[in-house]
């Protein structure tokens, strides 16, 4: 990895009129910006379908792509819907926030529209894409159409036993029960991955990489535990012995409760990892870099009794180490990746890092720690390191000022030269442009001053999180002049 640097922006956070960031114009706009700002990198979040609130980590497929990223004017464009039926839906008020409730009522009838029209038009090709991807979409087509059969309950909550223990004569019957679903659910990946290879493209063509984020873990609704459960460490009935989490935190006095259901690493690794191996291929269809979220639970984790109602009560368990980290990196030759290691400092985490060669991360908000010397701070972040001002679990940087002890924002000033001329946030991006990791990623948000109500995630807490968006304009050419200047003075350049 050369040095470099680039911006943090989910999709959902990009402008549009229809309530949520898309793979429309406003990509393509954005991807115009990077590359004028003189960026090498957008970093994104997950690009899953989210489930019940509507978190990006926590999705119904970890290979499926979330259908509110189908960008309708392409659709409009490609006459399977119009413009006046696109226009007709109220997506909320306030450009600023998705409006989660509004997007679930309206855009489904609009994508079935769509499907309506464009499924025997479409035949061929969604015929060749149903077998390039039959190792995981024949399962997440039924799994949608079932929820939607059962009233959205989770997989676990199914009336018919055949259809929640994966049976197959219960899966061929409901199959063709449900198929106007089935095919539906189909359509939308097929319309997904045709509009995401294409902007993908046009990144790539502007020499700007795409890092993507893979959570450790996949949610207990999906149909990644529901048709390979084999996978997890569940019992009789299908419900999770042990479930993920962290302990308490920084973030959170009682721990975070994630409720992920564990792996079952024993039975993964008698086959070589084939399961891993192919989340992370369908990782790499998508981006350039995989960052992988807490990685620290490949030295080990914390798994916690189910049924608690926080993270306090749980244990340290070994993780799979090297032995599946390198079956990851040997096998993926064309594909970086990113370690998460963040957290508090274990010996195993570092050597797991050391051992893997991987670039893991560092945090300003985390570097300016009165009591001792942070590993965190520009000057000893190592080289080998991806360096952010604060990642989607932080706060953008003008509200980190409003919420940091009068100790740390005073060894901040005085170690970055912060000063009311330049301004806080300029300053503290200054610091990680010139730090000498060789990546450094800040968030939109910190580019644009952005403090108090733009956070995207308060960890630990289920509402009011990833709906920040960014408004038409704020993306300006004078901005990305602006970044241009700060990347060539800190030879970041491409």
């Amino acid at each position: 990895m050369k040095r470099s640097s680039g911006i943090l922006l989910p999709i959902s956070s990009l402008p549009s009129p229809y309530g949520i960031g898309a793979f429309g114009r406003a990509a393509y706009d954005f991807a115009d910006f990077l590359h004028a700002a003189g960026q090498s990198y957008w970093q994104l979040l997950p690009l899953g379908p989210t489930s019940c609130g509507d978190s990006p980590y926590q999705s119904f497929s970890t290979f499926a792509g979330n259908p509110y990223f189908i960008d309708l004017d392409l659709l409009v464009e490609d006459g399977l819907l119009t413009k006046w039926e696109v226009t007709d839906c109220a997506w909320g008020a306030e450009p600023r926030y998705v409006d989660y409730g509004r997007l679930y009522e309206g855009r489904f009838p609009l994508l079935a529209r769509a499907k309506a029209r464009g499924w025997a038009r479409d035949r061929a090709a969604v015929a060749a894409f149903e077998a390039e991807n039959s190792r995981w979409l024949p399962d997440y087509a039924l799994f949608m159409a079932l929820k939607r059969h059962f009233g959205m309950k989770a997989w676990t909550e199914w009336p018919d036993e055949g259809a929640r223990l994966h049976r197959p004569d219960a899966l061929e019957r409901y199959r063709a029960a449900l198929r106007e679903e089935v095919e539906l659910f189909t359509y939308l990946q097929f319309l997904f991955f045709r509009q995401w290879s294409a902007l993908k493209s046009y990144v790539n063509s502007l020499g700007l990489r795409i890092i993507g984020d893979l959570p450790i873990y996949v949610a207990m609704d999906s149909a990644d535990v529901w048709s390979e459960s084999e996978n997890f460490r569940l019992d009789e009935r299908g419900v999770p012995v042990e479930v993920s989490g962290v302990p308490p935190d920084y973030f959170s006095a009682d721990g975070q409760l994630w409720g992920n259901p564990l792996y079952d690493y024993e039975a993964m690794q008698r086959d070589g990892f084939a399961w891993w191996i192919r989340r992370v291929g369908g990782a790499a269809r998508l981006y350039d870099v995989v960052r992988i979220d807490h990685f620290r639970g490949f030295a080990s984790y914390w798994a916690v009794p189910y049924g608690e109602t926080t993270a306090k009560n749980g244990r340290w368990v070994k993780g799979p180490g090297m032995a599946l980290v390198g079956v990851l990196t040997n096998w993926f030759h064309d594909l970086a990746f990113i370690a998460e290691d963040l957290g508090a400092p274990a010996q195993e985490v570092t050597q797991l890092l050391a051992d893997s060669g991987l670039p893991g991360m560092k945090v300003l908000e985390f570097a300016f720690d009165p009591r001792e010397p942070s590993s965190h701070l520009p000057h000893r972040c190592g080289e080998n390191c991806v360096c952010y001002t604060g990642t989607h679990d932080n706060a953008p940087l003008a509200l980190w000022r409003t919420e940091a002890g009068g100790a740390e924002l005073a060894l901040a000033e005085r170690y970055l030269g912060l000063n009311e001329r330049e301004g806080f946030e300029r300053g503290m991006i200054r610091g990680g442009m010139g730090s000498v990791a060789r990546l450094f990623i800040a968030q939109m948000q910190d580019w644009l001053g952005l403090g108090a109500g733009h956070r995207m995630n308060v960890p630990g807490t289920g509402r009011g999180n990833w709906a920040w968006r960014l408004l038409p304009g704020e993306a300006s050419a004078r901005l990305a002049e602006e970044i241009r200047d700060l990347t060539r003075l800190y030879e970041r350049l491409p």
